[in-house]
């Protein structure tokens, strides 16, 4: 579906086999998320938009 390389963790998560973590990448409509543990599932889709105030919301925590 998406090439490895297009697919990114944020900085802080770990580098750990088993750390629970989501992996996002970037295209040109859409931003997609999946878990890092299940890499086969298919992603969320979600608007740059919302992913946006996602991360905003989050960096408020």
């Amino acid at each position: 579906m998406f090439a490895h390389s297009a697919w990114f963790k944020s900085s802080y998560s770990s580098n750990e086999h088993d750390s629970n973590c989501v992996e996002v990448a970037g295209a040109f409509d859409v931003v997609h998320v999946r878990d890092s543990k299940n890499v086969h599932r298919r992603p969320v889709s979600v608007s740059h938009r919302t992913w946006s105030a996602f991360v905003r919301f989050a960096s408020e925590r």
